[in-house]
């Protein structure tokens, strides 16, 4: 069975609780849930890290080297400017997805500079809790 990590970054905590016009009423424990089930039934198990703190989102992206066989990242607002994240993924040589539930492209204009995106094979952004499961089964067919 193939091993996919799914990391959450700053504020996705708070998923059903902010903005709930932009991101939904579902929580992250209920997103995972959902994501975790549509795994089984691609044969891709599914483990869960969220943090608001740069550094542990750091530490979690390089044991997807040893422990993984590909990650789908939502980095929040890291993804437009930390470039520390952009080197971690870059280390390691498993693919990784890029996730935003938002169309980010719709929103502020710096939410439209990912400076992840060039080491990510792809992004899915734009369909709520969706991108999510549309990402499990891309990074299915590259791993």
């Amino acid at each position: 069975m193939k091993k996919v990590l799914i990391i959450n970054g700053p504020n996705l905590n708070m998923l059903g609780i902010r903005e709930k016009s932009i991101y939904g009423a579902d929580t992250l424990d209920s997103i995972n849930a959902e994501i975790k089930a549509y795994g089984s039934e691609l044969n891709i198990e599914c483990d869960f890290f969220q943090s608001n703190c740069e550094g542990e989102i750091i530490t979690k992206i390089h044991s997807v080297l040893a422990e993984y066989d590909g990650c789908i990242i939502n980095a929040g607002a890291y993804t437009h400017y930390s470039y520390a994240i952009r080197d971690a993924i870059a280390c390691v040589n498993k693919p990784f997805i890029e996730v935003h539930m938002s169309d980010v492209m719709a929103r502020e204009e710096f939410r439209h500079i990912s400076v992840i995106r060039e080491v990510c094979k792809d992004v899915i952004a734009g369909f709520g809790k969706k991108s999510y499961t549309m990402a499990l089964k891309a990074i299915g067919e590259l791993i």
